[in-house]
């Protein structure tokens, strides 16, 4: 299991990599030690990429009290992470054919690189510093014997990324594919991925679909969701349908992978803002049925899914269905929760801070 490095006096210099910039910043005792800045990450010219890695980590060098441990960091896709080597990326071209990234840049510095997944980084941050310490503390307080101690994560924004904790450790897979959450099917388009109903380009286009307007013409997600709100001037009917939609399609690969790992469901990403208008949809999803042959109904997931952003099905959730069984033969008395459940609710830490701290962590791990 792994352990919250809170305490841990040790300094690791991290990067959120993205297809258009790359965000540096420093992290020791799980908090930033330095102010997190932003650069275009080159990502279709080699050495103009190369050469803004190596600058943002000789710049993030020169801020920091004392010398950095290691370097961890996220990439946006699957690679030979464990290696350092990064192969073919569609938001960073330039890395086609595979670049040696990690033994580079440790021979640049002097000291371990660590490379993973984006979606993976960010769900580890928030089972060790976010979403499931503090469900978990809500838990607590609220006289449960319930814990959790797994943790699926999805990010919505140019893409759709997926990361899954189990038992307090990342885990990556045998190819280092675990959590690739993007390649599922999707629901409302069978014949496609499922990415194409849950990222930044979905909401445009069924935004667009719906009111009749061409997708180039179409608003950013952040004013379609101003729009659905009546904060701004447009078609709010069709706004209110792109983020529903959005919900569904992030609730059917999100049941899959609960039906599989059973813990709890985080999401962040660019789109996770929208909030409001899609997470309804998504835990609806969860709580969705099948039909057998003969007609009879029967519930998608073993579980209940509780919308923990919402203050009563957060109560609901909390409390369960806990009360206390006696030991037969025996006048011993055991508490017992009889409602398995799952709980989907918002990053606790933001996106960026959450991967940030996920590196972090796996760092101080493979140090150790």
């Amino acid at each position: 299991m792994t352990t919250n490095p809170e305490d841990d006096s040790r300094i690791v210099m991290t990067l959120d990599a993205g297809g258009t910039s790359f965000k540096f910043s420093a992290i020791r005792g799980n908090k930033a030690i330095t102010q997190p800045f932003a650069v275009p990450s080159n990502g279709d010219r080699l050495d103009a990429c190369l050469a803004t890695l190596v600058g943002g980590f000789e710049r993030v060098r020169e801020s920091i009290p004392e010398a950095p441990v290691a370097i961890s960091f996220a990439f946006p896709g699957p690679a030979d992470y464990p290696r350092g080597i990064i192969g073919n990326l569609g938001n960073l071209p330039c890395f086609r054919g595979g670049i040696a990234l990690g033994p580079m840049l440790e021979a640049k510095f002097g000291i371990p690189t660590f490379i993973n997944n984006d979606g993976d980084l960010f769900v580890y941050g928030e089972a060790i510093a976010g979403f499931l310490p503090q469900v978990n503390s809500l838990l607590e307080k609220a006289g449960s014997p319930k814990r959790y101690k797994n943790l699926f994560g999805v990010t919505l924004g140019t893409g759709f990324g997926g990361g899954i904790v189990r038992d307090g450790e990342l885990f990556r897979g045998d190819n280092i594919c675990a959590g690739e959450v993007w390649l599922m099917r999707s629901k409302l388009h069978p014949k496609t991925n499922a990415e194409e109903g849950a990222c930044i380009r979905a909401v445009r286009r069924a935004y667009g679909e719906i009111a009749g307007i061409p997708f180039d013409l179409t608003p950013d997600p952040k004013t379609i969701f101003d729009i659905g709100n009546g904060k701004v001037d447009g078609n709010q009917t069709a706004a209110v349908e792109a983020f529903r939609l959005l919900g569904e399609s992030v609730g059917d690969s999100m049941a899959i992978a609960l039906t599989l790992l059973d813990g709890l469901a985080v999401v962040g990403g660019g789109v996770s803002g929208a909030w409001p208008l899609f997470l309804p949809a998504i835990v609806d999803e969860l709580n969705g049925s099948y039909t057998s042959p003969t007609g009879e109904k029967f519930r998608r997931l073993a579980q209940s899914a509780f919308n923990l952003e919402d203050p009563a099905q957060l109560e609901t959730f909390l409390q369960g269905n806990k009360r206390e069984i006696t030991v037969p033969g025996s006048p011993r008395k055991l508490a017992y929760d009889s409602m398995p459940r799952v709980g989907v609710g918002m990053s606790r830490l933001g996106t960026s801070e959450a991967v940030a701290i996920g590196a972090y962590a796996y760092a101080l791990s493979q140090l150790s």
